[in-house]
């Protein structure tokens, strides 16, 4: 019967914890706006402000572009169905 209780008593504190998170988050206005996540998908991205880096994308000190091992499987595949 004493497990009950304790049961009892951890559930109504985790509740109550949920139900503190629930009031914070709607006081300090987390779900103030609801229409702009949905539409923001709809609009145009912004050209970036920076050029595009001539190593694709890859800066520091493996800014060499390599071939990957898949390009290379490929190449191999086709140079075999040439022959």
């Amino acid at each position: 019967m004493s497990v009950i209780i304790v049961l009892i008593i951890i559930s109504v504190v985790v509740a109550v914890f949920f139900l503190g998170l629930f009031i914070w988050a709607v006081n300090t206005g987390q779900f103030d706006d609801t229409y702009s996540p949905s539409v923001r998908m709809l609009f145009e991205d912004k050209k970036p402000a920076y050029p595009a880096s001539p190593a694709g994308g890859r800066t520091g000190r493996h800014s060499k572009s390599q071939p990957s091992r898949q390009t290379g499987m490929k190449e191999k595949k086709d140079e075999d169905k040439k022959k």
